[in-house]
């Protein structure tokens, strides 16, 4: 497996997503990522999962220093307390001394930035999270955080796959060395019944949402966190690694229509 090293942190470039897995059904799909080989595992505060994937993480002893997590912190908490009681809530659900990385989950229309940053450098400071950063910032608010706050940020995670440009944002983080996290990187399985990708798919011997997959995990800098409840999905994706796209390939996926937002609530920013 890749890494990207961001802000002090090494990162998997493929990791777990667990937005919408609940209860036994989450700590089960866990804890058979992490027995086929997973480290880095995704969640947040809004997906009301982080007890099961605790419980997952204690059961499967992978040595804490081997294992990538991050959570998140929601957009209705962004007050300086409020950071820090949904931070020690996320910790002590997830039975950690720390996460790896922490971050603002979408932005606010009425957050104030410098005093956000000010609490999660706090809580990197006191070594309870190892990195910050950020999902769902377009290009401004990035551009707020990493030039005029100057926040160490590890990452901005975002919607991104074959079926939506992400151009402007990519390459405002590629040219900062941030790492862009990849959420919906299969497009909700919308990639699956793909034309295009499943022949590209039948060549290599691999499926669309494999041909999907490895397309993102080629650029440089680009993490991706598929959601996996099955143990053979997860491994699926980690078999996406093995297949070698040619120049035809990424000319015919660059000819798809990426106007395809799937996550779009009525609270998110005006998008780049």
């Amino acid at each position: 497996m890749e890494h990207l090293q961001t802000q002090g942190i090494s990162l998997p470039r493929l990791g777990l997503g667990t937005f919408r897995l609940q209860g036994d059904a989450c700590r089960v799909a866990v804890e058979s990522a992490l027995s086929l080989g997973y480290r880095h595992l995704d969640t947040a505060e809004m997906y009301g999962n982080e007890e099961p994937i605790g419980a997952a993480i204690a059961a499967a002893g992978v040595a804490r220093q081997d294992l990538h997590v991050t959570t998140k912190v929601w957009h209705e908490n962004l007050a300086p307390d409020a950071i820090r009681r949904a931070f020690d809530t996320s910790l002590k659900k997830l039975k950690l001394d720390h996460v790896d990385l922490y971050l603002v989950h979408w932005p606010s229309r009425n957050m104030n930035l410098p005093a956000i940053f000010e609490t999660l450098m706090k809580l990197k400071g006191e070594g309870r999270t190892r990195a910050i950063g950020v999902a769902n910032f377009t290009t401004a608010l990035l551009k707020t955080v990493v030039e005029e706050i100057r926040a160490p940020i590890a990452c901005n995670q975002i919607e991104y796959h074959v079926m939506l440009d992400q151009t402007p944002v990519r390459e405002y983080l590629a040219a900062k060395s941030i790492p862009l996290v990849a959420y919906c990187p299969l497009a909700q399985g919308r990639v699956a019944t793909d034309e295009v990708l499943t022949k590209i798919g039948r060549k290599h011997h691999a499926s669309a949402a494999q041909v999907a997959l490895k397309w993102l995990l080629d650029q440089d800098g680009v993490a991706a966190i598929p959601k996996a409840s099955r143990p053979e999905s997860q491994q699926a994706n980690l078999d996406a690694l093995k297949v070698t796209l040619d120049d035809e390939d990424r000319k015919a996926i660059a000819a798809l229509p990426k106007d395809t937002r799937c996550v779009n609530p009525g609270f998110a920013p005006a998008w780049d």
